[in-house]
């Protein structure tokens, strides 16, 4: 127990460069306080000490803003970053090296009794305020961002964002599983470092994507038109093409800031003149 104890003390250094000291983790951070509790606690469920269990759970819920039923499964290096608002049901089950932040739920969808709350493997990351909701698995190393609601299974490495949560990042489908020795798990975390809410820089947003490629369609379609039109009046002198509402510059503001994008502003007839 004291083992474990060294180790999640550990995980607290590595993932949160604000720890300074070993007694300002052990006295100033919920997330090991309830860390700590939930250890205890789930030594009690399994034998069958349930009240016992439920009243440590109950009264480390009121000192730390955590929940954590006694039944849940919890593996080694387990952090829990803030804390306020952490829900995790009976019958999750945590891998190594798993990182959740503030009001993040691992919660069931169904009364049924059996398993129905996530299991999460070694390494995975959940960002603040997200809901994984169901008895499905979240693959090794996969990241789900902050207020992302998840209701199906993740594969390893990807990262989830949205509601209801859409893969977005996700590793080659012919690579190799990835590998949860812990050695080569350490070796990850020196090479890229701490994500930190679960995010990487280079992160899409799905709706932008999804609107982008809206966009992208329109614009060949324009240009589809546009050369239609003009083959048209080649073999028709009399044929006139109607014209097309204009796109007004500010309907677009603060949309798109590549030069690039399909949205970019349209001349008015005002501007042509000029020219």
């Amino acid at each position: 127990m004291f083992r474990h104890l060294r180790e999640d003390i550990d995980s607290v250094f590595s993932r949160d460069p604000a720890a300074r000291n070993v007694l300002e983790v052990l006295t100033n951070y919920p997330g090991l306080h309830a860390l700590m509790a939930h250890r205890l606690g789930h030594w009690l469920w399994r034998r069958n000490l349930k009240w016992l269990a439920r009243t440590l759970s109950t009264l480390a819920r009121w000192m730390t803003g955590i929940e954590i039923h006694p039944g849940a499964k919890i593996g080694r290096r387990f952090f829990i970053d803030h804390g306020m608002g952490v829900v995790i049901g009976e019958t999750t089950e945590v891998g190594d090296d798993v990182t959740l932040y503030q009001g993040v739920t691992l919660g069931g969808t169904s009364w049924n009794k059996g398993k129905r709350h996530p299991t999460l493997e070694d390494g995975v990351i959940v960002g603040a305020g997200a809901k994984i909701l169901g008895p499905f698995s979240v693959g090794a190393g996969a990241k789900i961002g902050s207020n992302a609601v998840v209701t199906k299974e993740v594969p390893a490495g990807a990262t989830v964002v949205g509601i209801p949560g859409k893969i977005v990042k996700q590793a080659e489908p012919d690579s190799p599983a990835p590998d949860i020795d812990p050695a080569h798990r350490e070796a990850i975390r020196q090479k890229f470092g701490f994500d930190a809410y679960g995010v990487t820089q280079d992160m899409p947003d799905p709706v932008a994507r999804s609107m982008q490629a809206m966009f992208d369609h329109m614009h060949a379609v324009d240009g589809r038109i546009e050369q239609m039109c003009k083959t048209l009046r080649q073999l028709d002198a009399s044929y006139r093409g109607g014209q097309l509402p204009q796109l007004r510059e500010e309907d677009f503001e603060g949309i798109f800031d590549d030069d690039d994008s399909p949205c970019a502003p349209v001349e008015s007839p005002k501007q042509r003149q000029r020219q």
